[in-house]
């Protein structure tokens, strides 16, 4: 496998579950890898994906490479909540419970306000996105000229087993389309692997066997979560509550985290989904009570999006000024004092908390000019 290829690691526990510090700590780190080096390999697909010269092959991969992009933030996102939680470490049993149900539950759709869902958790996502990426280098010729044929053919024979997983659990009036499209595969698959045992040159016919595997095991992946959620209603009512309540406590961490890092920090609220009461048995009341859960999954949103965007801030004016710092170690000669002063103050600037982003993104900014105006040297 290429340095660049990294699979997600296993999920501990279940949802709700308490998980010892050690395994929550140890899958974090690796997640946080995963999401880094995740991040990198879609930016190389998504340039391969714009340079492909012919229009019809680059308009079948672009809604792969959008999707994979999709599940990428939603997992980034969901991570950031659990690195609140997390906490450096300063959790207690409530707090590893929180953490499983943040991964076990189901992601956002990033970018949208509401309830809308991936219907997937974040072992789902990881999985779908490691399937997609494997799907994209080879339809993207990224693997090389000479790639590893049997390692594809194991890993699609591996996921048409799952595909397999998943239509045997569908019920049987519901089946005919996915246990048709399993078969499709599985014949497909078949003849590919007896044409390469013959010497036949197959590379052409796995790409979109591929990308048809990856597609179908995200749907029928999405449709068991969705009919896991209509199953019971209160059930999942009482699943969105947990989701919620760790989704709050998290967001009330970023807030707290904001707040105290930076000035001036949003001042939004961050609604407590205890204070709708119990789940009611009621049908009527229940669609009521889902309502207002909704409102409280919209207010958390947005929240998580200001608190988020307020720290972002803060990492974007250090690295312009720490840019500017390189320029001046690095120019010929002994340094303008006007800038080395301003400098000097971005410095100290940075090292108080909470840091004053009006006054920082100002003296960022009269570096910057002033470089410009002296020609890009300080």
């Amino acid at each position: 496998m290429s340095p660049t290829h990294v699979t997600a690691p296993a999920a501990p526990g279940s949802i709700g579950a308490d998980v010892p510090d050690t395994e929550l700590l140890a899958y974090l780190d690796a997640m946080l890898r995963w999401k880094d080096r995740r991040r990198s390999e879609l930016a190389a697909l998504d340039e391969a994906a714009l340079a492909v010269a012919d229009a019809h092959e680059r308009a079948a991969v672009t809604p792969d490479v959008t999707l994979s992009m999709t599940l990428w933030q939603a997992v980034a996102d969901r991570l950031a909540l659990i690195q609140a939680t997390w906490d450096s470490g300063r959790v207690g049993e409530r707090e590893r419970r929180r953490i499983t149900t943040l991964v076990w539950g189901s992601l956002e759709q990033p970018g949208t306000r509401g309830t809308q869902s991936l219907a997937v958790s974040l072992p789902e996502a990881c999985r779908l996105s490691d399937s997609l990426a494997s799907s994209l280098r080879s339809r993207l010729r990224l693997d090389g000229a000479d790639p590893d044929l049997p390692g594809r053919l194991r890993a699609l024979r591996q996921q048409v087993e799952r595909i397999a997983d998943q239509v045997a659990l569908i019920p049987d009036a519901r089946s005919g389309s996915a246990a048709g499209a399993h078969r499709e595969l599985d014949q497909r698959l078949t003849d590919i692997t007896d044409r390469a045992a013959r010497g036949a040159d197959v590379g052409g016919l796995l790409g979109p066997l591929e990308s048809q595997a990856a597609t179908v095991e995200r749907d029928l992946i999405v449709a068991a979560s969705a009919r896991a959620h209509a199953k019971a209603d209160h059930a999942q009512a009482t699943r969105e509550v947990a989701e919620l309540s760790a989704r709050g406590e998290a967001v009330r961490a970023l807030a707290h985290r904001a707040r105290a890092t930076v000035t001036p920090a949003p001042r939004l609220g961050v609604p407590d989904v205890a204070a709708l009461g119990p789940v009611p048995g009621d049908p009527a009341e229940l669609t009521a009570y889902r309502e207002r859960l909704e409102r409280v999954e919209r207010a958390l949103t947005v929240a998580q999006g200001e608190y988020a965007a307020a720290l972002a801030r803060l990492e974007d004016l250090t690295e312009r000024a720490a840019r500017v710092r390189r320029q001046l170690a690095q120019a010929p000669g002994e340094p303008e004092p006007a800038i080395e002063a301003l400098a000097d103050q971005t410095d100290a600037l940075l090292a108080t908390r909470p840091t004053d982003l009006t006054r920082l993104q100002a003296l960022v900014q009269a570096q910057e000019s002033f470089a410009t105006a002296m020609g890009g040297r300080p």
